[in-house]
Parts: C-alpha cells; structure tokens; sequence
C-alpha cells in the first residue's frame, strides 16, 4: 500500500533533507523512525521537495510503499512519539493510485521572509526571518519580479548539475508585507533547481535596495549564466509552504509527464 505522509520540520539544524554519510537529515530521521515503527530493517520514502540545509517545510509531501501499514491516525502517533521535535507528521493517508510525491506535484509553493526594520526584527523567530539592515522597496521588488515569471532558463539563478535542465515555469514570484510588517516573497513553480529560491530572493533585495534597476533582473535571466552580483541568500528565511497535486484520476498523466521532461533534460 502507498501511503502519504505530510510533515513539517525545522530546517535549522538539519543538512537538509536528503540522506548524507555522518550528517543529520531529515530522511534519515523519518526512515528511522519508520523502520522502528513498522519493525522492518531499512524503508525507502520519496519527497516532493528535497529541502537545502537550514530550510524550513511546513507541507512537505512523502510517500513511502508499505506491506502492512498500521491505521494511518495510528501511524502519525506512533511516529511523533519517536521522532525528535523539530519534525512533525501533520497527515498520514493511502495515497490513490498512481500518486508520486515528487512526479506527480503540480507545483512547489516557498515562503521567503525578511524583517527590513528594526520595529519587526523578533529575536523569537530569528530562525525563520532574515534580519536585513536596510529597509527594501517591496514595489521595486515585484516590478523586477514580474520580469522572471513564466517558463524560462534559469540557468542564472541556479547551481547547474551536469545534464542536468535549468529549465523551469515560474508561476508566481511576488512580494508583500504581512501585519507585523515582515516582507514575504511568495515563489510558486512547477520544480526548482539548487539555490533557485535563494538567488531569486538575492537578485530581488539588490534591485528594493535601489543597488540594481528594475530592468537588471531581467538582464540576470537573459544571460543565462551565474552572476557574482546576485547573492545567494541565507537558507533560514525560506520555507517550503505547499506542494499541490492534480485529481486523483489525472495522476498517472502527470507523473509520466514530468518524468519525460525529467529525462530529456538530464
């Protein structure tokens, strides 16, 4: 049986999702915590967004393919009562078929915060907003986002793998501050390649800064090649939100579409 699981975690003081030799992980944690539940020596799970180190997830996607799974509220209990606190199971359900964590995703939706002002610097979630020392011109910033959305190669904005596409649909990219005053970028697309989010978000504060013009932005992506002037920003200020999935009847089409794009672009 397919079962997914939706979670959330504290990045901070993980090497990111996925499993590395000697470091902690976030998949290391939740297949521990599986294989002990389920008593079984090791369990493979899947992810719909594999997560940089000191990045944050409140809807993270996993599924894991299960012989005989307890009660899926069962299961959640019993995996919160092993895994450390700053990794919570929020769901467990059988998946439908045909359900892919990470081929089936319509989208990934990201959350980048930053507190610009010192009146909304809170030392309580400092490990979630990035304290920036200048104040930052939230128009400024979705005037040069504008420039970037939509299918493009972002080659620009990402740390190429060899083979690998840089090639992504942005669907949203924009910015507005929430009532306490924090600015909020809001990145939506269909996959993201390493440090994508955190270059968008570099490129955006040189240009509210008034460092870089409007324009510049769209300069970066059409030059399709790193930039020492757009910064990568630190990871503790971004969190994967949300990973949408389509009708369970379209599942099928949309795994095996994603995987064709996946292989003709490495």
């Amino acid at each position: 049986m397919r079962i997914r699981l939706d979670l959330a975690y504290d990045g901070t003081d993980f090497h990111g999702w996925a499993a590395q030799p000697g470091l902690r992980t976030v998949q290391d944690e939740l297949t521990r915590a599986l294989a002990t539940v389920l008593r079984v020596p090791s369990i493979a799970v899947v992810c719909a967004g594999r997560t940089d180190a000191g990045v944050h997830a409140r809807g993270q996607v996993v599924h894991t393919d299960l012989d005989d799974p307890p009660a899926p509220e069962l299961l959640v209990r019993r995996l919160n009562g092993i895994l450390p606190p700053d990794v919570r199971i929020r769901a467990a359900v059988e998946a439908p078929a045909h359900f892919d964590a990470r081929f089936g995703a319509l989208w990934r939706r990201y959350a980048y915060r930053i507190a610009d002002r010192p009146a909304v610097v809170d030392p309580l979630v400092r490990s979630h907003v990035l304290a920036w020392p200048r104040p930052l011109d939230v128009d400024a910033m979705n005037a040069a986002s504008a420039l970037l959305v939509g299918r493009h190669d972002f080659a620009s904005f990402c740390k190429q793998r060899e083979g690998a596409t840089t090639i992504r649909t942005l669907e949203e990219l924009s910015w507005a501050r929430d009532g306490a005053g924090v600015v909020v970028g809001t990145v939506r697309a269909d996959a993201f390649c390493h440090s994508m989010v955190r270059s968008l978000v570099g490129c955006m504060i040189a240009v509210a800064e008034g460092r870089k013009p409007v324009a510049w932005a769209g300069e970066i992506l059409r030059a399709q090649t790193r930039d020492p002037a757009v910064a990568v920003v630190h990871a503790h200020g971004l969190t994967l939100e949300e990973v949408a999935y389509p009708a369970d009847e379209e599942l099928a089409a949309r795994a095996e579409q994603t995987r064709a794009k996946r292989v003709a672009g490495g």
